[in-house]
């Protein structure tokens, strides 16, 4: 179940990327990671992906501006933006400045970024950065979708079209990059939310030997950790408590339609990956039937143009005048909150 890979020179100063699909636990394994006092991962800053901000490699002059437009990441990182903008470079070496400077004030030596928004680009980020270390995990892919179904009642960013689709045909994106990753000798541990939530003691420590740290004991409790970067949203009640416990389960929500495309997929990756991956899955029928080649057709299709999609908005905030920007995103607000008392 846990995979680790080392590099030679291991110990060069290189980022660490903690990489899994929405809601599979990379929230609080973040919040216990940062415990430690030699690591400072930033939460989903996302300035890996904020490609088009760098055209020819050099920053836009208001990237820095943009960037906190699109996440809010400098500001939940408390991230000045003088000294940045003074000494920003490309892409990898702004990002290294902004982990580097974030990670200083801790005086950790460890710096990087947790988000499950890397997981199609692993390959990339190996690119971009050649030291960087990754820790992947994984989680049952029925309970990613129905946490997604659940989060989705509250958060409109899950809420939105496709986000079950996104998650499932992402599973295996993630799987395919982080395969590239191990045959491309990259430093590589992979774990499974499921280990982590019945003993994180052990899970923790195998972290700690991938990142050849000492372990601490401060790890295993979510009591006094630092969570301002974390968005203030419902769905993250779990890690902004205090005790490491699973997600609660919940009647099932997902139509038996989906759960059984979930079946379909998990049937056809147990083949194509000699029954070792996923780890963790329901207990589907042994009948249960692989899905057929014209539905992953054209579940890929839908998959593609949802990702053209998130790209094109991606550079639409890269370059669209910040005034529209701002308007369009408070009628949607304004919209959403109209909607919702409507629904009350």
């Amino acid at each position: 179940m846990h995979e680790s890979q080392f590099l030679s020179g291991f110990q060069a100063p290189g980022p660490l990327f903690v990489v899994g699909i929405w809601r599979s636990g990379t929230s609080l394994l973040y919040a216990l990671l940062n415990q430690h006092p030699q690591i400072a991962l930033m939460y989903e800053g996302e300035l890996p992906l904020m490609r088009p901000l760098f055209p020819g490699g050099r920053p836009k002059s208001d990237w820095l501006q943009r960037w906190d437009f699109w996440n809010g990441a400098p500001r939940r990182h408390q991230i000045g933006g003088g000294s940045i903008s003074a000494q920003s470079g490309g892409l990898a070496a702004t990002t290294e400045y902004v982990c580097r400077q974030f990670a200083h004030r801790k005086r950790a030596t460890i710096w990087g970024c947790k988000s499950p928004s890397y997981y199609d680009i692993l390959p990339r980020l190996a690119q971009d950065f050649p030291q960087a270390r990754f820790i992947i995990i994984w989680r049952d892919p029925a309970a990613i979708c129905q946490s997604i179904m659940d989060a989705s009642a509250q958060s409109h960013y899950f809420a939105k079209r496709g986000m079950l689709l996104r998650a499932l045909l992402g599973y295996e994106e993630l799987k395919r990059g982080c395969d590239h990753l191990l045959g491309s000798k990259t430093a590589v541990h992979q774990m499974h939310y499921e280990d982590l939530t019945r003993d994180p003691e052990a899970e923790l420590k195998k972290i700690c030997g991938f990142l050849r740290l000492p372990f601490v004991p401060r790890m295993l409790s979510l009591e006094d950790a630092d969570r301002s970067a974390i968005y203030a949203d419902e769905h993250h009640a779990l890690v902004k408590g205090t005790a490491i416990v699973s997600s609660a389960r919940r009647p099932a929500m997902l139509d038996r339609k989906y759960r059984n495309k979930i079946a379909g997929y998990v049937r056809l990756w147990k083949e194509r990956y000699a029954h070792s991956w996923p780890a963790y899955h329901p207990p589907f029928p042994d009948n249960a039937a692989k899905v057929g080649l014209l539905s992953r057709t054209l579940d890929r299709a839908l998959f593609r143009a949802l990702r053209f999609y998130d790209n094109f908005v991606l550079l639409t905030y890269s370059y669209a005048p910040l005034a529209i920007l701002r308007g369009y995103r408070e009628r949607a607000h304004a919209t959403r909150i109209k909607l919702a008392r409507q629904e009350e």
